[in-house]
């Protein structure tokens, strides 16, 4: 019996052997790259948690400069951030905070730079179009308006439709093209929630131009039995 299995053995030792000889090498790179893979997705993850810590950090500081009306420190500090932490969330957001400081301390030109920035570089949809719905509000204020309208054009955010029509009957009607600031102020309020307070606003927009919508029935309490 101990022959038998000394031989049995034997032979499955001399069979793991040809088949290490044979898949050796490449069974040793499978789980090299494996485990190098999952060396690399834990430091992947241990540097984006360390890149959002520094950038929360930094947009504090930027938030402090903008609240206290420093707008050169909030514009350094912003310009600091998308060299730095260009990806991350804290950068659109503080391009967001910079551009208000810049444009209320008189310095559009930067405004229009920063939220060009947060447009084109910003990686979710939402920062997106809030930075092109502000940056269309400057370049209108400048005059520009072909340029605003092209910035609304780009503004995809699904939640911000009926702002983004909204602004867009704004440079229309600076342009003089009533009709259609008319359409796109009609758009605005058909797709705003009627329980939004600012659908008021475009209420008294499209009455101004003579283009009232209708008047909503009023609700009832219940149904009378």
């Amino acid at each position: 019996m101990a022959t038998h299995l000394d031989l049995e053995e034997q032979e499955q030792l001399d069979q793991l052997k040809a088949f290490w000889k044979q898949y050796g090498n490449a069974l040793t790179w499978l789980v090299t790259l494996a485990l190098a893979g999952f060396a690399a997705w834990n430091g992947w993850n241990w540097w984006q948690r360390d890149q959002a810590v520094k950038a929360a950090a930094m947009f504090d500081e930027l938030e402090r400069a903008a609240i206290a009306g420093e707008v050169s420190k909030a514009g350094g500090i912003f310009n600091d951030m998308k060299e730095r932490f260009p990806r991350t969330a804290y950068a659109q957001q503080g391009g967001l905070v910079a551009a208000k400081v810049q444009f209320e301390k008189g310095q559009p030109d930067a405004a229009v730079a920063t939220l060009g920035w947060v447009a084109g570089n910003a990686t979710e949809a939402e920062y997106q179009t809030v930075a092109r719905l502000r940056l269309a509000g400057v370049l209108a204020d400048q005059k520009k308006y072909d340029e605003a309208l092209k910035q609304l054009d780009g503004a995809s955010g699904k939640e911000f439709e009926a702002l983004v029509a909204d602004r867009r009957g704004d440079v229309l009607l600076a342009q003089g093209k009533t009709e259609e600031a008319k359409a796109a102020y009609k758009k605005a309020w058909d797709t705003m929630d009627p329980k939004v307070e600012y659908r008021r606003l475009i209420d008294a927009k499209l009455t101004s131009l003579g283009a009232a919508p209708p008047a909503e029935a009023p609700k009832t309490a219940g149904a009378t039995k």
